[in-house]
C-alpha cells in the first residue's frame, strides 16, 4: 500500500509525532495507518489515540429531553458550511428531526427518514429535500440515539458537541434540582474529556489485549526485564482506564476525586442510589473528511 504526503500529515495530526517519525512508520507498514500508529506508540513516541478522526464537516450536534426528562435524544445533522449551521431554518429542521425521534422511536436512520416529521405533513426525507432546495446546500441527517429512563442532555459550543446521559435512580431523586445540576456536570465531563467507555468492564477484551501488547512493547523497548514488565504494564493499564473510561476519569471540577466518587458522593448527599448506566457523545463531523479546496490552484487552473 503506497502512501502520500497527505497520509504523513494525517498521521502526524493523529499522533502528534514528528514528520520524519511518521514517514518512517508509514514506510515500515507500507502505508497502513493503524499499524503505523502502533509502531509509534511502541517506540513511546505517541500517546493513545482516540476513536474520532478529523473534525471537518459542518452542521449541528443537538440534544434534548422531553419535559420531565424521561426520554432523551441526541442527533447530528450535517450541512456544507458553518454559515448554514447558524441558519434559523436549518436549526428548526434539526429540532424537528429530534422531536420526531423522541415521539416515534424509529429503529434506525432509514426508519427515521420514512417517519412523518413531527408537526408536519411531510416525511423527514421530504422535509430534508425541501430544506436542501430552500437553503441551497446539501443537508443530511447523519445519526441519532435515543434513551428512555432518567436522562440528561447537554449541548456544547452552540452545537459542536451533543451529549446524552442515562442514569439509574429513583423518580424522587431525579426530580431534585441538585440531581439536575449533578447530571449536567456528568454531561459536561463527557463533552470535555471525551471518554470512549463507561467503565473498565465496558472496554472490549480485544481492545484491552491490544493495549497491553502496545504497552508491553513500550516497556521492553525501554530495556526493562520481562519479570517486571508485567507489573509496569498493569500500572500503565490503570492510567489508560483513567483516560478512556468515564467513571475512572478524574472529575473535571475536582481532580482529586474520580467521576465514580462524585456519583457516590452525590447519591449520599441526596439520600439514595445513583448510577450512570450509558452515554452518547456526538461531535459534529467526527470521522468525516471535508473537501479541502486549494484556492491558489483553482485560480491558476482558471488562468491556463
Amino acid at each position: 500500500m503506497a502512501f502520500t504526503a497527505k497520509d504523513v500529515a494525517a498521521l502526524r495530526e493523529k499522533t502528534g509525532c514528528g514528520m520524519m517519525d511518521c514517514k518512517k512508520a508509514l514506510t515500515q507498514t507500507d502505508g497502513d495507518m493503524e499499524a503505523a500508529i502502533d509502531i509509534l506508540r511502541e517506540k513511546g513516541l505517541a500517546a493513545a489515540t482516540k476513536k474520532a478522526g478529523r473534525i471537518a464537516a459542518e452542521g449541528i450536534a443537538y440534544a434534548a429531553t422531553n419535559e420531565n426528562g424521561t426520554v432523551g435524544v441526541v442527533i447530528e445533522v450535517n450541512a456544507e458550511t458553518d454559515f448554514v449551521a447558524k441558519n434559523a431554518e436549518f436549526q428548526a429542521f434539526v429540532q424537528t428531526c429530534a422531536q420526531t425521534v423522541m415521539d416515534q422511536n424509529p429503529a434506525d436512520l432509514a426508519a427515521l427518514m420514512a417517519c412523518k416529521a413531527s408537526g408536519s405533513d411531510l416525511t423527514v426525507e421530504a422535509l430534508q429535500q425541501e430544506k436542501v432546495l430552500t437553503i441551497g446546500e446539501n443537508i443530511k441527517v447523519r445519526r441519532f440515539a435515543r434513551f428512555e429512563g432518567v436522562v440528561a442532555t447537554y449541548i456544547h459550543a452552540a452545537g459542536r458537541i451533543g451529549v446524552m446521559v442515562k442514569f439509574d435512580t429513583s423518580a424522587d431523586i431525579a426530580a431534585k434540582q441538585e440531581f439536575q445540576l449533578f447530571a449536567k456536570d456528568i454531561a459536561m465531563q463527557i463533552a470535555a474529556v471525551n471518554p470512549l467507555y463507561l467503565n473498565k468492564e465496558a472496554v472490549p477484551a480485544d481492545v484491552v489485549e491490544h493495549e497491553k501488547k502496545i504497552l508491553t512493547e513500550q516497556v521492553m523497548n525501554e530495556g526493562k526485564p520481562a519479570n517486571i514488565a508485567e507489573k509496569i504494564v498493569m500500572g500503565k493499564m490503570g492510567k489508560y482506564y483513567k483516560e478512556v473510561c468515564l467513571l475512572e476519569q478524574p472529575f473535571v471540577k475536582d481532580g482529586d476525586i474520580s467521576v465514580q466518587k462524585y456519583v457516590e458522593n452525590t447519591a449520599k448527599e441526596l439520600g439514595g442510589a445513583i448510577a450512570v448506566t450509558d452515554f452518547v457523545r456526538f461531535e459534529k463531523g467526527e470521522g468525516i473528511e471535508k473537501r479541502q479546496d486549494n484556492f491558489a490552484e483553482e485560480v491558476a487552473s482558471m488562468i491556463h
